[in-house]
């Protein structure tokens, strides 16, 4: 199979990834501001109940914006809900379509995402849980959370890819 065969595939992991991400918001009542789709200049737009659906040109990517001030109030297990929601969105879409292609892009997609690269769910959920344990915000502990989780996310890529080679 080609690789540009995997783009729908991708492109509806991503869909459900975000989708998952929404519904844990609307759960949690967390307003959302926009849905976007893809990366780079807008090619479509338009808003129904207060959220902004945007199709951009890349269809490599997605996105939802919901309020983190909002999200910063909710207790620790609902912040947690809502940025783990795509994630596991994903690995229940894979597990209920064993073997197939879309499976192996769900399970990719949920691997790269948990992994604390930052601005990935895995890192922001780790945020979230420092900030609730600390009890505050801590420049020097987020600042090392960041860098090791970015070596530790790059050795377990690194790895895997070595071992695919070998």
């Amino acid at each position: 199979m080609t690789l540009l065969r995997y783009i729908p595939y991708f492109v509806l992991a991503l869909l459900i990834h975000e989708i998952c991400h929404s519904i844990a918001a609307y759960a949690c009542r967390i307003s959302i501001s926009e849905f976007g789709i893809g990366w780079g200049p807008r090619i479509y737009g338009t808003r129904v109940r207060n959220i902004d659906f945007i199709l951009r040109l890349l269809p490599l990517g997605a996105y939802v914006r919901f309020d983190v001030g909002e999200l910063q109030t909710r207790q620790l297990r609902q912040q947690v809900l809502v940025l783990m929601a795509g994630i596991i969105g994903n690995l229940v879409v894979a597990s209920l379509s064993p073997g197939t292609p879309f499976s192996l892009i769900n399970y990719l997609l949920a691997a790269t995402n948990i992994l604390p690269l930052y601005q990935q769910d895995g890192w922001k959920c780790g945020m979230v849980m420092l900030r609730g344990i600390l009890g505050r915000k801590s420049p020097t502990v987020e600042w090392t959370f960041t860098i090791a989780g970015s070596i530790l996310s790059f050795a377990v890529l690194a790895t895997a890819v070595l071992r695919r080679f070998q």
